[in-house]
Order: structure tokens, then sequence, then C-alpha cells
């Protein structure tokens, strides 16, 4: 089976994807939000056979095993850039109906892909070769647009005998293959007869394509970005790596891509009425100098990839902030703090300008000026994810457990936590000695990868652990008799089991 087969039937399949005091629970969903559609029903027909609750369960172990294997970035920064980026299409796409999540993929290769239940994830290589803001939102644009027009279960539809697991495993081994560079890993699953004929799942993905290009230039131009965006990007993949198969980017390949499409786009956007476009965010030019550093291998020196840019570009804030995460990685630490003062007295509204000046701050062992850049950003930004994730990571390494796990509960009361934030949550409880919490939280870190049952051990643990107060007890128990309640309604009938506990 070739590359571009392989890419096409991942294409076919997934579309290509508490309080400070008596703290509240960290909510994590064992199933997803409500839904309300108010788009065109393209997927009345599908919904018979996948339902939007089934979609998101198997987003979701897809994701679980992209996680496992260490294919997935957890950098705050990034995270949160590409979901408010993401979000801002999203609103447009849609009212509500379905929460997207955006994943940042650790490979350098240049692809993107959308998985049932509105999870998408864009590879770090093709974010460092957008040019444009507008470019990379025009590339969320489309997958975007795959998950609203619901085509992972139209695909489905073609085959109602495809289990939700099935579906899910699938999945995974055709991306975990196409991330790792191994696709003979999942030709096992694929020779299973688990889809409809290779032939039918090209044509059916390129009819996607089309869709997905018509809906995505709408919400590009809806949110304020360049329309052209999605077609200039493609444009110029095309241009660098020709037409060749074997030189084909990932993108390219499972998303096919030829002149009569790109004029299609541009037509379309020709046709649209003129309205005000935004310029690129302040944080887009940051992000990608932040991934050329920490998605490069360990041991990788970009200092001189650094120098040399500067010099050809000295007023490039965003290459001085580069060559700052540089001299922190290679250990130059006092390097670092001296490119990133002069840019957060410049640009203080940014708050990853914040954590690198106060973790370069650290790493000269300034421990009390690190303290106060985040203490200063805080007040700038409160409760921003990424600014109050590394603030808490670093009170951590300071010995200061009981501040860091106050600032955690007070974020992830409002902001629901990814499972890497769950996980440091605990073990913030842990260190500042509420055994209780701590177990809680690993509960709640279980059920995000999907492991009820083991939940419900850490919560039977969270009820036997020492001086829980009244409050977390009936929280505690509250949490796992709803998962206990849910695991039975489960067993008992899987075909019409209500939609799970949020």
């Amino acid at each position: 089976m070739t590359c571009r087969a392989i890419a096409s039937l991942l294409l076919a399949a997934a579309c290509s994807i508490g309080t400070a005091q008596e703290s509240r629970p960290v909510s994590v969903p064992l199933g997803p939000p409500p839904a309300q559609n108010s788009l065109p029903d393209l997927g009345s027909s599908a919904n018979a056979v996948l339902s939007r609750a089934d979609e998101y369960q198997i987003g979701r172990m897809v994701v679980r095993d992209l996680r496992s294997q260490n294919l997935l970035l957890d950098d705050p920064e990034t995270a949160d850039y590409l979901q408010s980026l993401g979000e801002r299409i999203g609103v447009e796409a849609q009212e509500g109906e379905q929460k997207l999540t955006f994943l940042t993929v650790r490979d350098r290769s240049i692809n993107a892909f959308a998985l049932p239940g509105g999870f998408v994830g864009v590879h770090t290589g093709l974010i460092l070769l957008t040019s444009s803001e507008s470019e990379l939102a025009g590339v969320m644009a489309h997958e975007i647009g795959h998950v609203v027009q619901r085509h992972m279960a139209r695909a489905a539809q073609a085959d109602g005998r495809i289990g939700l697991t099935s579906i899910a495993t699938t999945l995974g081994a055709v991306l975990i293959g196409i991330v790792t560079g191994s696709p003979d890993a999942a030709l096992g699953l694929i020779s299973l007869g688990q889809a409809t004929s290779m032939q039918q799942q090209i044509n059916f993905t390129r009819m996607e394509e089309h869709e997905a290009d018509r809906v995505g230039v709408g919400f590009l131009a809806a949110a304020g970005f360049d329309p052209n965006g999605m077609t200039d990007f493609f444009s110029t993949m095309m241009r660098e790596h020709g037409v060749g198969d074997d030189d084909l980017p990932a993108l390219l390949l499972s998303h096919p891509v030829d002149s009569v499409r790109i004029a299609e786009a541009r037509a379309r956007v020709a046709s649209m009425p003129s309205v005000p476009r935004r310029p690129d965010s302040a944080t887009y030019p940051y992000i990608r100098e932040r991934l050329r550093v920490v998605a490069s291998p360990p041991e990788a020196d970009l200092r001189r990839y650094f120098e040399g840019m500067r010099a050809a570009d000295p007023d490039n804030p965003a290459l001085q902030y580069g060559a700052a995460l540089a001299e922190i990685r290679s250990g130059s630490a006092a390097a670092a703090v001296g490119l990133l003062k002069p840019l957060v007295a410049a640009q203080p509204q940014l708050p990853l300008l914040h954590i690198a000046l106060a973790q370069a701050q650290l790493a000269a062992r300034q421990q009390d000026k690190a303290i106060a850049t985040f203490e200063h950003g805080l007040m700038l930004a409160p409760r921003n994810v990424p600014l109050s994730v590394r603030y808490a990571e670093t009170l951590l390494t300071l010995g200061s457990a009981k501040k860091a796990h106050q600032l955690l509960l007070d974020l992830f009361n409002i902001v629901p936590p990814t499972p890497e934030q769950i996980r440091l949550i605990a073990l913030a409880a842990s260190a500042a000695g509420d055994t209780g919490d701590a177990y809680y939280y690993m509960g709640e870190l279980h059920i995000a990868n999907g492991d009820l049952m083991l939940a419900t051990t850490q919560l039977d643990l969270a009820l036997a652990a020492p001086e829980i107060t009244a409050v977390q007890r009936k929280r505690f128990i509250a949490r796992r008799d709803e998962i206990r309640d849910y695991l039975r309604e489960e067993r008992g009938d899987r075909s019409s089991r209500p939609r799970p506990p949020g």
C-alpha cells in the first residue's frame, strides 16, 4: 500500500483531525457537551450511524493513542495560541453545537488532520512553513470544514458494520504510522476490511476536500482573515515540491490539490464581498519561532541559526525571542535575560514574553526576579492559562506547593484543564499535603484517558484519605457515583445508553 493510499484512507476515515477555598471539581466530561445543530443538516442520515456522542468518543480514543505515543506537543504557550486561533474561526463555523479542540502534533512534516468529535491536529512542521497567520488559519479553517460538515459520520454511513472501537483503533494506527513515518505498522489493521474499497474512499475524499474548501473559505473571511490564505499555502507547497509522489508533503498526499481546485477556490474568494481584514496577531510570529526551538531535537543548538537570521533582520522581535529561547536551552540564561527584558518592556501585553523572561531569570538563579516577573504578568493577564501553568511549575520547583495548588485551583475553576494540566494539579495537591485532592485529580486524569474503572479506584482512595473535609467527601462520592452509574448503564444497554455525564 502506497503512502498516498494510506493517507487517502486516513482522510476518508478521519476527515483529515476549583476555587481557592473548598475547591469545585475540575470538570473533565465523560462525554461531549450538548449539541445544537444550526447548520444545514448534511449529517441527518449519517446521524443514524454515528451520533455526535459517538464521534466524540472515537476522537477521544484516537487522541489518547496519540498522547500515549508522545506524539502530542505539551507546550502551554502553543496550545493556548492554537486554541484561541481555532476558536476565532470556529465561532463563525457553528453556534456552539460542538466543542473544537486543537492539538499540536510533535512532527516536522507538513500536515494537518481533523478527527471525529471536533479534534483538529496541526503538525509543528506545517506551522513553521506558514508565512502569515492567514495561511495557518486557512489550513485550520479547512479542517474545521471537515468537522462541521460531519464527514466522519458520512464516511461511516458507507459501511454501518464498523464499530466505534474498530474505527478508533484503525484511525489511531493509521495516524500513528503516518506521524512516525512507519505506515507499515498500520497495514494489519487496515487489511481487516473495516472500510469500503480504496477507490471509493479516494473519490469520497476528493468530494470532501472541495466541500471543506467551500465552507472553510467562508469561515476564514468571516473571522477577519485573508480568505486567500488557504490557497496561498497550498500553492506555495505545490510550487516548492512539484507534483511527484515521492517528494510531496504529507498534507498534499492526504489532501489532494490540483490547479483546478485552487482556481475554484480563488474564484470563490473573488466573488465574495469585501470585508475588513484583521492584521496578524502579535503572538503568531513568536509562536512560530518558539516552535522552531521547542520542537527541534534535544541536541540541536539553534544559536547560530538565529544569529544569522537576526543579522539579516535585526529589528524582528520574534527572532530575538527565538534567540533567547535558544540561549536558555543552551545554558546561557544570562544572555537570554538580556534579550528578553527589552521585549517585555516593548510588548508587556504578551504573556509568553513574561514566561520566557521569568524562566530565564530562574535559570540564571534570579529567583526573586522570576517570581516578580510572573506576578507582574498575571497582574496584566489574570488567569492566563500558559502564564498560570508555568508559574505553578516554578512554584513547585521552588517548594511553594500550596501556592501552586491554589493558583491552579483558581485557574481550573474557570478553564477546563488538559490531561497534562490535571497531572500537574494532582502533583501540586500531593506536594501541598492535600492527599484527598491528589487522588481526586488522578481520578480525573484517568477519566480524561478513558479508564473509568481506575478513576473509581482513585476516588475510593480519595475518600479514605485522612482529614478530608465534609465538602470534599460529598464531592468525591458524587463523582464516584456518577461514574458508576454510567458504567452500569453502559453494561446494561450500550445501544440506548444516555449521553455520558460531564
